[in-house]
């Protein structure tokens, strides 16, 4: 399962969400069930970054959701925000 993630920041916090997400990408890229994780940034609007995320399903995604790493992430960040974050939960229909 594919997890795209919109988050968008106060411009004048994005480097310290850039630091933020250097420091804990390994971990998250190591909890149970997330197989790759990458961050991406809007070339076009300034304070817009994605988060692009492989799951081995719903439950693992679920677990993270739920965890203490993922609320202490949370709560680091949501005061940077200027939009509502949205999230997209994929799966692959190619046959």
């Amino acid at each position: 399962m594919i997890r795209i993630v919109k988050l968008t920041f106060d411009p004048a916090q994005t480097a310290a969400f850039e630091q933020l997400f250097a420091e804990r990408q390994a971990d998250i890229r190591h909890f149970p069930g997330c197989t790759h994780l990458e961050l991406w940034k809007d070339k076009a609007h300034i304070g817009v970054y994605f988060t692009y995320s492989h799951w081995e399903n719903i439950e693992s995604l679920d677990v993270y959701r739920h965890s203490e790493m993922f609320a202490d992430i949370w709560t680091a960040i949501k005061g940077w925000f200027t939009g509502k974050p949205e999230a997209w939960s994929l799966e692959n229909r190619t046959p």
